[in-house]
């Protein structure tokens, strides 16, 4: 360990100068090309990062961003152009380069050991060992974390379990884990995806203590008001491409929204009113001791119902009631006026209902496998005869859904994991279109997806409504629960408080209801 020590310290001297003289550019990256078999990822591309700054990078899915840095990380290699750690001029052959150049990556889902302690995250592959026994310095660990978490003044236990953390907790134990690599460089890839507007604030916070200590920040989101917010500059990508970089002072929100699609987007939330048909679900009185009680509502053909509410409202345990992850305690579900009994997924997808989750990494997809098989998993016994695969039908299913959705990627055979999110998104839909569900529950359907992805999404959920769907849709954007509803159902510490029709629904009515307990 003491060897790895003066290696990496021996590193940083000889070629990234981490921790020498202040320099004004931290990183700048000149004429980056980048091809994938096909496909030109990132073209002639220009950036830099000052000390004490926090650039934002924005984009389309599919623009280049998760490319570019992968490319900082040092998880892929450009073909032409040239990269610069505080001056000098480095070449990034693994991640591990990178990271002892002071370059760390925050994602929007945190790489943590649930069972340990956030001081094991923290120092976890670096721990300090006693020269003669061998042994960790576990006192040492803990008190060096400890005199971390006191430096950004935040409230944690260094002895705390990972899995005992909030979402905004455990990107903070990210950071903390960061600096305690003496890392001068952090980029931030959605990591606000999964927070709360208090979590969000909170991590600002903690954002800007890092700005002023001079830790240059790329901070990559598809919410364009936080960016506003952070951000001291803005580039935007499009097709491989700088569109442009500017000041926050210079842009707006019109104007960024334009150089990301190339076009206007007038209208964010495109909801096509249809007809309403018979009713397929209809849930009463249904409980779940500690979740939600007394719940009772309908959804009928052609129509979306949306479900808002504040984290911990019980509006995802809802759904996966509905769907058969959890089984309920008391009440009723009928669908189709019949009552059902769903004890498990496979139950609910014969009666045709499905449910997109809101972590479509964990509970979503098979990261691991191709677009092909995972758009096909649900329906199996239909791609199969007499347990033998029938690759031919299997892949003509998932063209057939990969072309209705745009998926964009390198082909049907590409892993879902290597996916930007909005196109892990389209084939978490697709799936359950595969399935011919009837009664869609959409959790979370547009996070962390860009605004021209997001439009596209509406415009599906559209199309489907068309064809006689059902959506129950969770969202804890007002404006998307708003503009996308027929009908708005608010819950509250797991009661439903108020419904509302579109026409009548205002943000402010809507958080009254969520918040304010009668």
């Amino acid at each position: 360990m003491v060897t790895w020590f003066l290696s990496y310290g021996l590193f940083n001297k000889l070629f990234c100068n981490v921790g020498g003289n202040r320099v004004e550019k931290l990183l700048r990256l000149e004429n980056i090309t980048k091809r994938f078999t096909g496909t030109l990822a990132l073209h002639n591309v220009d950036f830099d990062l000052n000390e004490g700054e926090v650039h934002a990078i924005i984009g389309e899915n599919g623009a280049g961003k998760s490319t570019l840095i992968k490319i900082i990380t040092g998880y892929h290699q450009p073909n032409t152009g040239k990269i610069f750690v505080e001056d000098k001029e480095v070449i990034f052959n693994d991640t591990r380069s990178s990271y002892k150049c002071g370059i760390a990556a925050i994602y929007q889902e945190a790489s943590l050991f649930q069972d340990l302690t956030i001081a094991e995250n923290i120092y976890m592959g670096h721990q300090e060992v006693n020269p003669v026994t061998k042994s960790i310095r576990w006192r040492k660990i803990y008190n060096d974390a400890s005199a971390l978490i006191k430096s950004l003044d935040v409230d944690l236990n260094p002895r705390a379990l990972v899995k005992s953390l909030g979402f905004a907790e455990k990107q903070l134990v990210e950071i903390i884990k960061a600096l305690s690599m003496n890392a001068k460089i952090l980029i931030m890839d959605e990591p606000t995806s999964a927070l709360t507007s208090e979590e969000v604030d909170y991590l600002f916070s903690i954002t800007k203590k890092l700005r002023e200590q001079g830790t240059g920040i790329i901070f990559i989101s598809h919410k364009i008001d936080e960016v506003m917010e952070i951000a001291d500059r803005v580039t935007v990508l499009r097709d491989g491409k700088i569109i442009g970089t500017d000041k926050k002072e210079n842009l707006n929100r019109d104007r960024l929204i334009s150089m990301m699609v190339g076009r206007n987007l007038d209208n964010f939330f495109p909801r096509t009113r249809t007809k309403a048909g018979k009713t397929l679900l209809e849930v009463k009185n249904l409980f779940r001791a500690g979740e939600f009680k007394d719940i009772s509502f309908s959804l009928k053909e052609g129509e979306i119902v949306g479900l808002a509410g504040l984290v911990g409202a019980g509006r995802t345990e809802l759904g996966r009631t509905i769907f058969g992850v959890n089984k309920p305690e008391g009440g009723q579900i009928f669908v189709d006026g019949k009552q059902v009994n769903i004890d498990n997924p496979k139950i609910a997808l014969a009666l045709g209902i499905a449910y997109l989750s809101e972590s479509r990494g964990e509970y979503g997809l098979i990261l691991q496998m191709d677009i092909t098989k995972n758009i096909t998993l649900p329906i199996l016994d239909k791609v199969t005869h007499f347990g033998c695969l029938n690759k031919t039908k299997e892949r003509k299913i998932a063209e057939e859904y990969y072309n209705i959705l745009d998926i964009r990627s390198y082909g049907l055979d590409q892993m879902v994991g290597s996916l930007s999110g909005g196109n892990q998104q389209k084939v978490s839909i697709a799936k359950w279109l595969a399935a011919n569900a009837r009664i869609l529950i959409l959790d979370e359907p547009t996070r962390g997806v860009d605004v021209g992805t997001k439009e596209a999404v509406h415009n599906l959920m559209n199309n489907l409504t068309k064809e006689g769907i059902a959506i129950l849709m969770i969202s804890s954007e007002l404006p998307e629960i708003i503009g996308m509803s027929d009908r708005i159902l608010v819950m509250n510490t797991g009661i439903l408080t108020k419904e509302l029709d579109r026409s009548e629904a205002s943000q402010e009515g809507i958080l009254k209801a969520a918040i304010i307990t009668k």
